[in-house]
């Protein structure tokens, strides 16, 4: 059986330090029915000539301003004709050999239309932090806590992405968390406990920085969710999810005693307490 063509997606601006990495890590597995697609936003270091550098196993790339990063991936998608979907951001690596793992899932479950694996966090220089072991989706938990699902390890057909409209353009950071909030309206969101990436953890990066963004299009996520107004005993249900992935989590193995530890070496913020790892 023929493998199925994956487009990955990669939005990029100014990430020189990491792009080649990312690129990398995509090529060098050797996958060969890939279409990578780079869609970068008009960068002034050293992108470019990067990019340039792998043009021969880019399907497409461009560099001109846009209007971020949500803007960028749905260009991208809009030129992705593979069966299956994905994006990785330009500071995050796949790890070996996951879009073969992806082809045989999706290959052995004919009838799933999105999945997600494990990710792995590393520090700036590419050191190894921690294995992030997520829980499989679970709706309830999953809205009345956070967005555990790791963007860079999630896989989806073409045909579910075109079904719910595709990204939405109001989001700058939760862009993710909506159109997984989509999919499970309509589909089961799978999972495999296999690490299919590392996510780059530094203090400057985008989701750190803007955290306040996060929070207001959350709002905007449990508004289509839930309506105008908030169900009956929130704080209830929220506790409830809250301790429910703690034990969920605790009791499949997917804590680490490192966590905070590395965490503060990489944000310099000492705030950080055990519990941040309980959630």
């Amino acid at each position: 059986m023929s493998l199925p063509t994956i487009s990955v997606v990669v939005p990029s601006l100014n990430q020189g330090a990491f792009i080649e990495a990312t690129l990398q890590s995509i090529v060098d597995q050797g996958y060969p029915n890939l279409e990578l697609i780079v869609i970068d936003g008009g960068s002034k270091d050293e992108s470019v000539d990067v990019i340039r550098k792998y043009s021969s196993s880019i399907s497409y790339w461009i560099s001109e301003p846009d209007a971020g990063q949500t803007n960028a991936l749905i260009k991208g998608f809009s030129r992705a004709v593979g069966d299956i979907q994905c994006w990785i951001n330009s500071d995050d690596q796949m790890a070996n050999r996951s879009m073969f793992q992806v082809a045989d899932f999706f290959q052995r479950m004919p009838d799933a239309e999105a999945v997600f694996g494990d990710t792995a966090w590393m520090d700036r220089h590419g050191r190894l932090l921690r294995i992030q072991r997520e829980i499989p989706f679970n709706r309830f938990i999953w809205l009345h806590t956070y967005n555990y699902i790791p963007c860079m390890s999630m896989y989806w057909r073409r045909s579910l992405y075109e079904r719910v409209g595709g990204l939405d353009s109001r989001f700058d950071l939760a862009m993710d968390a909506d159109l997984w909030s989509r999919f499970s309206d309509v589909t089961r969101i799978y999972h495999v406990r296999d690490v299919w990436s590392y996510q780059r953890f530094y203090a400057e990066q985008k989701n750190i920085r803007l955290r306040d963004v996060t929070e207001k299009e959350d709002e905007l996520i449990r508004g289509r969710c839930w309506g105008s107004v908030e169900p009956r005993f929130l704080p209830a249900k929220r506790a409830t999810a809250l301790a429910l992935r703690i034990l969920w989590r605790a009791a499949t193995g997917c804590y680490s005693r490192t966590y905070v530890r590395n965490l503060e070496k990489v944000t310099g913020d000492s705030t950080e307490r055990s519990f941040a790892d309980l959630k």
